[in-house]
């Protein structure tokens, strides 16, 4: 019975370091299952030696950790732990990686930040609305040229990869400042939502070492990408009190700090708060990590119970989506928003776990999805087949014949896992695969759109 007992500890303790060793990028499955084996040949001699299973378990993490610095920084990360003790005393060079790390971070948000201000020194500001259509334009160039040369230095890129990346970027610069867009029209403002999402993945390259066709990282970037949203949310409100309070204290002195505040402590913070926020998920991972699953804990049932409301509202009223474009946009929104949490949630899940009741939920909220993006694409059609094809409602077609690929698959995948007929791998490995094509068609908007619809 202790044997039993003592089996079942040591499966949960290397359950929980290889939980945590899959979640670096640097380190793929078959490293991980080399390092266990290690790990599972010093315990083994440990305990033939006599010690019990915590202290074999304790003692082996040392000696892998001598081996490899994933082990120190598990050991570190858990420093609520007693093996924490055992293996951090020796750390220095990974303190020191760790500040190189954190300088390389700063420069690159003080970069962004400085970036952000460039255009005010040849007159264009955000008042007027040609050049804050000049901003929002160019807003990921101000950020995400930093973001990836912080990972492309963090990964050691390849110098091929790097000058790929960087001709990413002059490519897209030059395209979204030269196409002749009419002002403030259709094909401009969808240039300007769909190049971040296509820049994002540009990152995504530099994020993967230049690894982009390893379903691994893809997936380790899906997760960078939720975990980055969330320290950036967190940046945001602390920032957002502290200019509350700096206008407070100042003005109780007779001074006006608004135009310090909104012309710069706003924009700068706000451009360098997205370097740091990837630098705080890179370097305090472990924080994030048990935030985010409980995140999506949280908001899978009540976005599953808000879709389930909509659609029985729907059939008990006969009531029909409105054929109007803020209404479709939006719905636009919410779809992406549900397969964000989707994916978010599928990263976040231990891929060799049996299915459980969490997964029957989920796999409830993709069939919401899917009939609501069904609707959305029937509403769409009615409203081309009034009016004719525009930019918007071209892009807003491609848009959900995309989500509706995505989730149909990704309903039959996670239907064959509930029912114990496919693995969880499959769903993991389609949307990985799947995420390319946002990128494309990010891409087709920004880049055809404006030629076949002559500008407008």
């Amino acid at each position: 019975m202790a044997q039993t007992e003592g089996a079942q500890v040591l499966e949960e303790r290397i359950d929980e370091w290889r939980s945590y060793v899959r979640r670096r990028q640097a380190i793929d499955a078959a490293d991980i299952d080399e390092l266990e084996d290690h790990l599972r040949s010093q315990v083994a001699d440990l305990q033939g030696a006599g010690l019990d299973v915590d202290e074999a378990f304790l003692i082996g993490v040392k000696r892998i950790g001598e081996l490899d610095t994933l082990s120190r920084e598990f050991a570190r990360d858990h420093s609520e732990r007693l093996w924490k003790r055992l293996v951090v005393a020796d750390a220095g060079e990974s303190d020191t990686l760790w500040s190189r790390e954190a300088m390389m971070a700063l420069g690159m948000a003080v970069c962004a930040g400085v970036a952000i201000k460039v255009p005010e020194f040849f007159g264009v500001t955000w008042d007027g609305d040609a050049d804050a259509l000049f901003y929002l334009r160019n807003i990921s160039f101000f950020v995400l040229p930093f973001l990836a040369g912080f990972f492309a230095w963090k990964r050691g890129l390849a110098s091929a990869s790097r000058v790929g990346l960087a001709a990413t970027f002059v490519a897209a610069v030059l395209a979204v400042n030269l196409i002749p867009f009419e002002a403030q029209g259709q094909t401009e403002l969808l240039a300007i939502i769909h190049l971040p999402m296509a820049l994002w993945l540009a990152v995504g390259v530099a994020y993967a070492g230049g690894a982009w066709r390893s379903h691994d990282h893809r997936m380790n970037y899906v997760r960078f990408t939720g975990e980055c949203f969330i320290y950036y949310v967190l940046i945001a409100l602390g920032g957002g009190v502290l200019m509350g309070l700096t206008a407070f204290v100042f003005s109780a002195i007779g001074m006006d700090p608004e135009l310090l505040v909104t012309t710069w402590i706003m924009p700068v913070g706000a451009a360098g708060a997205v370097i740091i926020a990837g630098w705080l998920v890179e370097a305090k991972q472990s924080v994030i990590e048990n935030m985010a699953p409980v995140l999506t804990l949280i908001f899978t049932p009540l976005f599953t119970l808000m879709l389930l409301a909509f659609l029985i509202t729907m059939v008990l009223t006969g009531s029909g989506i409105q054929v109007e474009r803020d209404v479709l946009i939006g719905f636009d929104l919410l779809l992406v928003l549900v397969v964000g949490l989707l994916l978010y949630s599928i990263s976040a899940r231990d891929p060799q776990a049996e299915p459980t009741l969490f997964d029957s939920l989920s796999l409830l909220l993709v069939i919401c999805a899917l009939l609501v993006d069904a609707l959305a694409l029937w509403a769409i059609m009615a409203r081309i087949t009034e009016f004719g094809f525009s930019p918007n409602r071209v892009a807003a077609l491609g848009e959900n014949l995309i989500l509706v690929v995505n989730l149909a698959w990704s309903a039959v995948l996670y239907m064959k896992f509930v029912r114990r007929r496919g693995s969880f791998s499959a769903l993991e490995r389609w949307q990985t695969a799947y995420m390319p094509v946002y990128a494309v068609w990010a891409s087709i908007v920004v880049l055809v759109f404006p030629l076949v619809f002559g500008f407008q």
